[in-house]
């Protein structure tokens, strides 16, 4: 059973925007903080936002801070992560997963790892 599906990566020009999308599964969902993660190539995957499962506890990495916004839709069991100004830095596959624990931005994974989605920026 898939758990985990990004969409709404792509190719953009630095300074422009995306926004992603995951679906979760609701028992992958329901109950938990959720996370996005990144991985570019040939380095390991970081978090770069978290919100909790209310949405009244949200942190950032440093690298993305005042230009990502994450958010979610727990009726639609749906976490969003809206990126601006990006940057060719920003260039990686980028992940969801619930947070089995979290630590400001950390986030401790607790789902198999879905296809992600490839944002691409250009210079």
């Amino acid at each position: 059973q898939v758990q985990l599906v990004e969409s709404g990566g792509g190719l953009v020009q630095a300074g422009g925007s995306l926004r992603l999308s995951c679906v979760a599964s609701e028992r992958t969902f329901s109950g938990y903080a959720m996370g996005w993660f990144r991985q570019a190539p040939g380095k390991e995957r970081e978090s770069v936002a978290v919100v909790s499962w209310r949405g009244e506890e949200i942190d950032y990495a440093d690298s993305v801070k005042g230009r990502f916004t994450i958010s979610r839709d727990n009726a639609k069991n749906t976490v969003y992560l809206q990126m601006s100004s990006l940057k060719p830095e920003d260039t990686a596959v980028y992940y969801c997963n619930a947070c089995g624990a979290t630590i400001q931005v950390m986030c401790r994974p607790r789902s198999p790892w879905g296809q992600g989605t490839q944002v691409t920026v250009s210079s």
